[in-house]
Order: structure tokens, then C-alpha cells, then sequence
């Protein structure tokens, strides 16, 4: 098994920071220094605003580092499942805007000299049953004006019956845009840290922002993590947190097609090259789930490894990793304006896994509200309306996590006493103390027991064995096997036991 972590993190220079000042005011508080994040800051910064960006982490520690990083308008099956759900106008608007945040970002990567590979992408079937996906993909990006064309069969090792393509997209390093960001925001005036986890916002004037480190005050707060926070328009609950893999591959140069690809049937495949020092490396995804919600997610990474090896018999895996990202019902994202947060505190999430155009038309989004330059297709993804067959879906997802909610207390209360509980190398099992739900690992050796609640809403947390962490099945919030908040909703950690 190749070694945990992202290919675009594994030999990336540490991205230089500021240190936190205790009660410093801003004109604007950035929460994250991913994409969003850090082209939101970056455009403040340039308009003469004191911009200060706040990471839990590190720079592109969660899901931007972890991306496939393909730039597309084709997405998959993505545009005709947003058509199914939502009005013509709202549909374009979504064209539209990932449009922009495609032509943004590749002007400013080739500015910056961040190296940029155009492909062709490719969304195709490896069934006979996906044809009719691809055929309607086609009609769909057509009506909405991408200039795509329909492929038989592809010329690729890996199977498939139909593809639809849309040329002259891109594929870059995320962690070297990410980079060259930080890099001009701070050049710019801006001031990032990293290592400093946002616990809270208070929508006073101005804004409170309570972290890790002390509390700051900004004009405006933007939270722009993967999903935020804070409870307030209850946005945990109008997205499904979603969870995929990825492995990177030496060894097969010659065989990795020209080409960005993605299957629009189950199990999903995600094929890409890299160039990297003078290699070339194959990278394939897929696999994606409901967070928390497998009983064993280390076969997601078996059975892509087996898969290549298939196609490619020559790959050797080199790294492994895994993202996350938030789904709207609807399948388009929600930015802009938190209710209650007295047209002070502003979001972003939602982005369905095309976070490389969502990012950045959801930062020229923010930044062109605050001017009151705000363009048509934001104002009318701004008032989209709510569609019949969302909400259906909306009470279905609220149904099954209520479920989960059952379940995992059921559980809970059937796991056997943490004393008779000592799980092997990379394990994790429920326990209890009384009545109260444990949480125990093992990991590296050390034996880790910490409280089975999620912090955020209660849900009874589940053992991630590929990634080795604790996740809550309800709304995604990830931990540390020592407790550590990894991803939100949460802010705060789960309790420590002795």
C-alpha cells in the first residue's frame, strides 16, 4: 500500500505565514486558504481593502490540496443533473459562472507562471446503460452553449462505450497555484495565518471573530472552509458531505492517454496525467461515498489500485489521499449573504466537486457583491428558486441522516465496555464507559480513547480505516484519532478520555 497523502502536498515547500495579533481590526476576514479563500483575500487585498486570511491548518491542507485539480466546464453528468433540477435561467447562470472563474483562473495562473496543461476533457460511459448519460450530457452542455462533441469508443486502455468531449480545458498543480496566491496576497499587504482555528463569528459591528489564538474584528467575515461553521441558515443540512479517493501512479508514461477523463456511471473513474520533474505520473480517482457512511473505505483505494492495474499493468502506486466536498441538493452553490449575519458574514460551499471554476466564480462573486458590481448570472444564482424535486431530495437526506442518528446511538449502546476493548494497528472500534459512547484506536502504536459524539450535533462518529480518523455520518465533520477537529461543521474537538 503507497503511503497517505496527497501527491501535490508530498514535496511542496511549506508556504511562508504571519503570526497572529491579538485584537487587530480588518476591513475584511478571510476564514480558509483554500482557492476560495485565498482569490477572494488576494482580489480584496488588490482593492486596497486590509485583508487578514485565517487557516485552521496549513495552506491547502483539506480539500483543494487533495483535488484532482481539473479545470472543466465539462463536469461529468454535472450540468444535465443542475437542468433537472432548476429553472433554464438558473442553469446558464451556472454556465456562465463557472465560465468566468475558468477564464480568471487561467489568466492568472499563466501571469503568475504557473504551469498549465490544456487538455481535451472527456465524460464518458463504461457501460452500455451509461450511453443515454452521455447523450443527454451533450444535448445539455449544447443548449447551454459549451462547444461539445459526441466520441464512440475511447482510444484508452480502460474501457468505455460513448464520450462526450469538450476541448481546451486545463490541469495544473493546486498546490503551486496555491502558492503563487499566498505569495502576491501577501506581497499585496495581506496578512495569513496558519495554524489558527476560527471557533466563531458574532454579526456585531464589527464582526467578532473568536479563534484558536484570540479574537480579531473585521467589517465583513467571509467563510469560505468547505462548509461553515457556523449553524446559522442551517447550511450543513442543505449539502451531503462527500467523500472520494485518489492514487497517483509511476511507471506507465507511455500508456496514460492524452486527455482528462471521468465516468458517468458507477464506480466512478477519475483519469488525469501529471507532469511532474520530468515524468509523467497517472493519477485515478473515484469511489465517491456519503462521509461516514462505509463500513470499510480503505477497499475504495484496493479496488482503484486493482482497477489500474488492469488497464495499466506496469503502475505502481506512489501516494494515496482522499478529498472532500459538500453537494447541494439543487447541485449548484450557495454563496453569498448568512442569514442572521446582518449583511456582515458571507459564505461559500456546495461546490459538487468541481471546486476549481466553483472557487473562483464564488470568489468574483463576494468580491463584486462588496463593490456593488455584481453580475447577472450572480444575481440570478443569488435568487433561484427552490424546485419541488430538491425539496423531495432535501426530506430525503434529512430522513436518512435522522437514521444514521439512530443507528449510530444504537450502536453505541450495544459496543462493549472500553476496558475489554484494545484494537489492532490502524483500527478504530466503538466502546463505552457506562453509558457514555467511547471511541477507540489504535494508531502508530498508540492507544487513543476519546468521546464516540460528534461535537457539532451528536452523531455517533465512525472509523475511517483508509485515512485513519474518526467521522460523523450526519454532516461530515472529520477528527484526529486524538481527537482534532480534521474537517466541519465541527469547530470543536471530541472530549479526550483517559
Amino acid at each position: 500500500m503507497p503511503p497517505t497523502g496527497s501527491v501535490w502536498r508530498a514535496d511542496a515547500e511549506p508556504i511562508p505565514g504571519d503570526a497572529f495579533v491579538p485584537d487587530a481590526h480588518y476591513d475584511d476576514v478571510v476564514v480558509g486558504a483554500g482557492l476560495t479563500g485565498l482569490v477572494t483575500a488576494l482580489l480584496f487585498q488588490r482593492s486596497g481593502r486590509r485583508v487578514l486570511v485565517l487557516e485552521a491548518r496549513s495552506c491547502g491542507a483539506v480539500a483543494t490540496g487533495h483535488s484532482t485539480a481539473k479545470l472543466s466546464l465539462l463536469q461529468g453528468a454535472h450540468l444535465s443533473r443542475i437542468a433537472a433540477r432548476n429553472t433554464k435561467g438558473v442553469t446558464q447562470a451556472y454556465v456562465d459562472a463557472n465560465r468566468a472563474g475558468f477564464t480568471w483562473l487561467i489568466d492568472y495562473l499563466a501571469g503568475a507562471g504557473v504551469p498549465v496543461q490544456r487538455r481535451t476533457a472527456y465524460s464518458y460511459a463504461q457501460h452500455s446503460e451509461g450511453v443515454g448519460a452521455i447523450l443527454k450530457e451533450h444535448e445539455t452542455a449544447r443548449r447551454f452553449g459549451l462547444a461539445t462533441h459526441l466520441v464512440g469508443e475511447l482510444d484508452t486502455p480502460f474501457p468505455s462505450t460513448a464520450a462526450v468531449a469538450l476541448e481546451d480545458q486545463a490541469e495544473f498543480d493546486p498546490m503551486a497555484a496555491l502558492t503563487a496566491l499566498a505569495a502576491d496576497f501577501r506581497a499585496a499587504g495581506g496578512t495569513l495565518v496558519q495554524g489558527t482555528r476560527v471557533w466563531g463569528a458574532r454579526a456585531s459591528d464589527p464582526v467578532r471573530v473568536n479563534t484558536s489564538a484570540g479574537t480579531v474584528t473585521g467589517e465583513r467575515v467571509y467563510l469560505l472552509t468547505g462548509t461553515p461553521m457556523l449553524d446559522r441558515g442551517l447550511y450543513f443540512a442543505k449539502v451531503v458531505p462527500l467523500r472520494s479517493y485518489a492514487v497517483a501512479f509511476r511507471g506507465v508514461d507511455a500508456q496514460i492517454p492524452d486527455g482528462m477523463y471521468l465516468s458517468v456511471d458507477e464506480p466512478s473513474r477519475s483519469v488525469r496525467d501529471i507532469e511532474r520533474d520530468g515524468e509523467r505520473l497517472l493519477l485515478v480517482g473515484g469511489n465517491g461515498h456519503a462521509v461516514g457512511r462505509r463500513a470499510t473505505t480503505l477497499h475504495a483505494v484496493d479496488d482503484l489500485i486493482a482497477w489500474t492495474r488492469r488497464y495499466f499493468p506496469d503502475a505502481e502506486p506512489t501516494w494515496r489521499w482522499s478529498a472532500q466536498d459538500y453537494e447541494a441538493f439543487h447541485r449548484v452553490p450557495f454563496v453569498g449573504w448568512l442569514p442572521r449575519g446582518r449583511g456582515r458574514i458571507f459564505l461559500a460551499t456546495g461546490y459538487s466537486k468541481w471546486g476549481m471554476t466553483n472557487a473562483v466564480q464564488a470568489a468574483l462573486t463576494l468580491v463584486a457583491d462588496a463593490r456593488g458590481e455584481t453580475p447577472t448570472w450572480a444575481r440570478t444564482l443569488h435568487h433561484r428558486i427552490t424546485l419541488p424535486r430538491v425539496m423531495a431530495e432535501g426530506l430525503g437526506a434529512a430522513a436518512a441522516t435522522g437514521a444514521w442518528y439512530t443507528r449510530g446511538w444504537f450502536s453505541a449502546w450495544r459496543a462493549p465496555s472500553s476496558a475489554e476493548v484494545l484494537p489492532e494497528e490502524g483500527q478504530g472500534v466503538l466502546a463505552r464507559d457506562g453509558l457514555r459512547p467511547l471511541a477507540v484506536s489504535t494508531v502508530e502504536g498508540r492507544r487513543c480513547t476519546v468521546s464516540a459524539v460528534c461535537s457539532h450535533l451528536g452523531g455517533i462518529v465512525t472509523w475511517n480505516d483508509a485515512e485513519r480518523s474518526w467521522d460523523c455520518p450526519l454532516h461530515g465533520s472529520r477528527f484526529a484519532p486524538d481527537g482534532g477537529v480534521l474537517e466541519g461543521p465541527a469547530a470543536q474537538p471530541l472530549a479526550r478520555c483517559p
